[in-house]
């Protein structure tokens, strides 16, 4: 249930493929406890309003918590959209 999205571990970051070979990417890094520290969402400017984040975060959050890992959210699109889905605070710490 990823929605097409996959991580790449190698990058840091969760990608969503996009036309043209463009991506969407939510970047991380890992803490001293293992969680992932969601710091930085970008979507090509030419998706923006079509939904792309969205997609993007949802993927992400479903991967995260099929892995049994924990995310910690410092970027502020992932913040929004988590205080409209609290149905992931399984998932967040902090």
């Amino acid at each position: 249930m990823s929605n097409g999205v996959t991580e790449n571990t190698a990058e840091h970051r969760f990608e969503l493929p996009l036309e043209d070979g463009e991506i969407a990417a939510a970047y991380y890094r890992v803490d001293e406890n293992g969680n992932l520290v969601l710091n930085h969402t970008e979507v090509p400017s030419e998706f923006s309003g079509k939904g792309i984040g969205t997609k993007l975060a949802t993927g992400a959050f479903d991967l995260i918590r099929a892995s049994g890992r924990k995310a910690v959210l410092t970027c502020s699109f992932m913040q929004h959209f988590y205080a409209e889905n609290r149905d992931y605070s399984d998932i967040v710490v902090g």
